[in-house]
């Protein structure tokens, strides 16, 4: 005998549209990499997400493609976890610290699609381009305004450009919870770095856990700035474990260190 009761999958989706819904008004804030501080909502972010899956579809992307970053904490990049994860492809951070070789060679090992990048990181793309073996595009984490004059790497998009040839309406498909969303590499390990995946089920319910009075102890009324880059374990879950509660979320961009 089955229990039908709350009969829904875990899905990374559920968690932004659930901010949307019942914390809609509460601030995500970003220092940018061209200089300033940007300021939305989750109300934004989850129809900017939603404009975003419509974009990598239009991009050829599938359910199931891997879709890289290269990437700084910051909302763009925020969307990004959740338009690639909802729309059933998996979102693949990649560790810019890494030597140039051994990202190209896991970009090549996860067989990455389309890869987003920040403009900090284009001279490191541009070193290793001729090295990627299945990146269709590469799409700068920034405006119009922003782009570079010139680059080497080839099929380079503007992803305000990107997001504003598509609709924001798009429904987020019901995925078995045992689908992966997400994927790591490690690092300072013998030989080459090894990728380890994320369920949907596994981290919404280390969201849950993280948010608890003895992890995080993270609530509405909270404000969170997460240090802890989203390349580097997902930043702990935080990007999850905020939006699940509500709280007011602010991200650092490149500047992690103390005084910034």
């Amino acid at each position: 005998m089955q229990g039908l009761m709350m009969q829904m999958p875990l899905l990374v989706s559920s968690l932004l549209a659930h901010a949307d819904r019942h914390h809609g008004d509460a601030q995500v804030v970003s220092r940018r990499i061209e200089g300033d501080i940007h300021r939305y909502t989750y109300r934004e972010a989850h129809r900017r997400a939603q404009q975003l899956a419509n974009a990598l579809h239009g991009l050829g992307a599938k359910q199931g493609d891997r879709i890289g970053s290269l990437a700084w904490n910051g909302y763009r990049h925020f969307e990004l976890f959740y338009a690639a994860s909802g729309a059933g492809m998996v979102m693949h951070t990649v560790n810019p610290r890494l030597f140039p070789e051994q990202i190209a060679w896991i970009i090549n090992d996860a067989e990455d699609a389309i890869l987003f990048i920040d403009l900090t990181f284009l001279p490191l793309v541009e070193k290793i381009a001729p090295l990627l073996k299945t990146v269709k595009s590469v799409v700068l984490l920034t405006d119009r305004a922003h782009m570079p004059a010139a680059t080497s790497v080839p099929n380079v998009l503007c992803y305000e450009e990107v997001l504003a040839r598509h609709d924001d309406r798009f429904e987020w498909p019901e995925l078995d919870e045992n689908t992966a969303c997400g994927l790591c590499y490690t690092s300072g390990t013998t030989g080459n770095p090894k990728g380890a995946l994320f369920s949907h089920r596994s981290t919404v319910l280390h969201a849950y856990g993280i948010a608890l009075p003895d992890t995080m102890c993270l609530s509405a009324t909270d404000c969170v700035l997460p240090v802890v880059p989203m390349f580097h374990a997902n930043a702990w879950g935080i990007c999850y474990a905020a939006p699940l509660v509500g709280c007011k979320l602010v991200f650092p961009g490149a500047g992690l260190d103390g005084k910034s």
